[in-house]
């Protein structure tokens, strides 16, 4: 996909924002990571305070896709941290977007992979690996399932139930 702006996605696709196929986030995340814009096909993880499962996750191979993590929007620990962003990276991951905190700023601003997360928080999250995976979520007021689109680049966060052709 050519490089086009999430605004002129929104603005190029008015009936798909009335309709609900194309969605913001709220505007809640800080931007971490050398990728500023990225997309690709979503998967859904839904933890809190626990960081097994998305480490599980980022082992695999990315192939270009976006993990999206409901951490419940707990800002008591971080769970993602500096070891999986490298993992992704080195693995095909588009992005990450973490509905909770990252830790190990630096190094993940190192990373060339898109990192959208809270905040960050020095504490370790739990590792007891509870979770679900490839479940409908809900952050930044917007449902996101698992296999629908997302967009993000320094103005926000898009998800979409199909991939767009622009």
């Amino acid at each position: 996909m050519a490089l086009v702006t999430t605004a002129e996605v929104c603005d190029a696709n008015p009936q798909l924002i009335v309709s609900g196929e194309l969605r913001a986030l709220q505007p809640i995340f800080q931007i971490y990571g050398r990728r500023q814009v990225f997309s690709g096909p979503v998967v859904t993880l839904k933890v809190f305070e626990d960081n097994v499962l998305i480490r599980e996750f980022l082992e695999e191979k990315g192939n270009g896709r976006v993990l999206v993590v409901d951490g419940g929007g707990s800002l008591r620990c971080a769970i993602l941290g500096g070891n999986p962003v490298v993992q992704a990276q080195n693995n095909g991951w588009a992005g990450i977007v973490v509905n909770g905190c990252i830790r190990d700023v630096d190094e993940i601003n190192g990373c060339d992979i898109g990192v959208r997360a809270l905040a960050s928080h020095p504490m370790k999250a739990n590792k007891k690996g509870i979770g679900e995976k490839h479940v409908p979520i809900t952050i930044g007021g917007t449902r996101i399932s698992d296999g629908e689109w997302l967009y993000a680049d320094p103005d926000g966060i898009l998800i979409s139930r199909t991939e767009l052709s622009v």
